[in-house]
């Protein structure tokens, strides 16, 4: 590389303004096997982010090494507050944590226990993911964790048991899909109750260089909606024609020749989808987010405007 060349690591290598740059880099931050690099690895990719952050200076590193140390820095440590996030809560967690638990889901859907326990262990993972992921410099209190836990849960249990019981006398395939349901219901709840305090206060706007400008309520609000999209879509590949192909092998007497491979059957179904589904379901929408000034409330509005020269675009990061 030209000792001149200057590498901006605050951005992704590939363009954003593109899906495919944006599914290329959620490729590298989603692969699972970012969970296997060690805590000395993690803690010498920080000290190189930073270290470049500060001089510019790569040393003997190659090009390659440093985005390869970008990558494992932005696959472990929260893009704002810069704090190493919980093994469990990184989206490189994903594809492992919800094949197992979306493939239990849909094996064990006619139990109610079955239906009850497997719902609250998806609510609670994703409770951790949420407030893992959560836009930075908005805090959340335990009581607000507390609230949006249990209102996703019952919003779950009650989706999942609801719709068990109605459709008894449809076709078998028509019940497989009701953990589908039960999952988009959930997200909807909560993802916004996880980030109330975004809702309330706003998130950070910024101009263009990352200089923060002011908060926005208006920018939380399609942070969030974004994101709902985003994990309702992650899921809908995996939990909508799994089914149909469970569905197959129930009617070909596979599952009954082999009873115990039903888990393992939609364990690995799921894990093939949500390979690829969790990244390009996240690059559907930036992470870098803007928004035209004119969309914001009048109090961010008007606080924006005396800026000199005041943008007509600005920044957020809408959270994963």
């Amino acid at each position: 590389m030209p000792a001149n060349k200057k590498i901006n690591i605050d951005e992704p290598r590939w363009d954003q303004s593109t899906y495919w740059g944006r599914a290329r880099y959620y490729f590298t931050t989603t692969n699972p096997l970012n969970l296997l690099v060690s805590d000395k690895r993690l803690d010498e990719a920080k000290e190189i982010v930073t270290k470049y952050r500060r001089k510019g200076d790569m040393g003997n590193l190659t090009e390659d090494e440093l985005w390869r140390a970008k990558e494992i820095y932005d696959s472990a440590f929260h893009p704002d507050t810069g704090e190493k996030m919980m093994l469990i809560g990184r989206m490189s967690a994903q594809v492992p944590m919800n094949m197992t638990i979306t493939g239990c889901m849909m094996t064990f859907y006619k139990s109610a226990p079955a239906v009850i326990f497997w719902q609250w262990v998806n609510q609670s993972f994703n409770a951790i993911v949420n407030y893992t992921n959560r836009s930075g410099g908005s805090p959340i209190t335990n009581d607000q964790l507390a609230e949006s836990y249990a209102l996703a849960t019952g919003g779950a249990l009650i989706t999942a048991l609801g719709l068990n019981s109605l459709v008894k006398r449809a076709p078998p395939i028509v019940g497989r899909w009701v953990p589908f349901a039960a999952v988009a219901a959930a997200n909807c709840i909560n993802i916004p109750m996880m980030r109330l305090q975004e809702l309330k206060e706003g998130i950070p706007v910024n101009d263009e260089k990352g200089k923060k400008l002011t908060m926005s309520k208006v920018a939380a609000q399609h942070g969030i909606g974004a994101v709902t999209i985003s994990r309702i879509s992650m899921a809908a590949p995996g939990m909508a024609l799994t089914p149909v192909v469970m569905d197959y092998l129930e009617k070909r007497g596979t599952l009954c020749r082999y009873p115990w491979s039903n888990a393992p059957i939609q364990i690995l179904l799921c894990g093939f989808f949500l390979t690829f589904a969790t990244p390009m379901c996240c690059a559907l929408f930036q992470q870098k987010a803007s928004i035209s000034v004119d969309q914001l409330e009048p109090e961010a509005q008007q606080v924006i405007k005396k800026k000199s020269p005041p943008p007509e675009i600005v920044y957020y990061n809408k959270g994963l």
